[in-house]
């Protein structure tokens, strides 16, 4: 049996600190567990601080489990994928320190009673506050290519202190677009990850980190 203890959870104050400062979330995902367990250790050495391993990963709490496990304190491993009060339970068990939802489920109201920050899934303005006053610690703006960095921009007009976390489809240039226009973090799969997680290059997966880890750490003037 594995003996090994979870992490306890973020501080929600902690966590929105660590969005405001590395800008950046790591999504894994792929059939290939020990792959996945590869990637979120390269991400987390190349400083990624929040990576989060979806759960239609394969033995996606395994891979949790052992990243927890193995990630230095610069890391933290969160779920993703999460819809029921079920999947933060275990989630939780598993180690996961925050918890990403892709829209506004059970999940949500879950994670808050269990002291689990959460980056809760929203598209709309009226889901953006619902998940907000649910207790969401930041929104995830799902699927942010729906609307672009454009439609990202409108919604800050009205929510000027809304933390939106652009999620699908961000690639490098998108990315910067989307801080440019006031998203607190983006979160980034497969533009990063690439094939990483299905047991691709790791090399390669080490030099876009690095670019995407570069360029979301400039300040909000674009100054490293």
């Amino acid at each position: 049996m594995n003996d090994i203890r979870p992490v306890p959870p973020l501080n929600s104050d902690f966590f929105a600190g660590l969005l405001h400062r590395t800008r950046l979330a790591a999504i894994v995902r792929g059939p290939d567990p020990d792959a996945a367990l590869r990637t979120v250790l390269t991400l987390a050495e190349e400083g990624v601080a929040l990576v989060e391993v979806s759960l239609n990963t394969t033995d996606a709490l395994g891979v949790i489990r052992r990243a927890a496990a193995e990630v230095g304190p610069g890391t933290v491993v969160g779920a993703g994928t999460v819809l029921t009060e079920d999947d933060v339970a275990r989630a939780q068990d598993a180690g996961a320190g925050w918890i990403v939802t892709p829209a506004l489920t059970e999940s949500l109201a879950a994670s808050v009673r269990a002291g689990l920050p959460v980056l809760a899934g929203a598209l709309t303005p009226t889901e953006a506050v619902a998940a907000r006053r649910a207790g969401a610690d930041a929104v995830k703006l799902f699927p942010a290519s729906l609307g672009g960095p454009a439609y990202l921009k409108a919604l800050r007009d009205p929510f000027p202190d809304m933390p939106f976390v652009p999620v699908g489809g961000v690639d490098l240039d998108g990315a910067e677009q989307y801080l440019a226009h006031g998203a607190v973090a983006v979160g980034v799969g497969s533009p990063l990850v690439g094939d990483a997680a299905q047991g691709g290059d790791l090399a390669a997966l080490r030099a876009r980190a690095r670019r995407f880890v570069a360029l979301c750490a400039r300040d909000e003037r674009g100054e490293a």
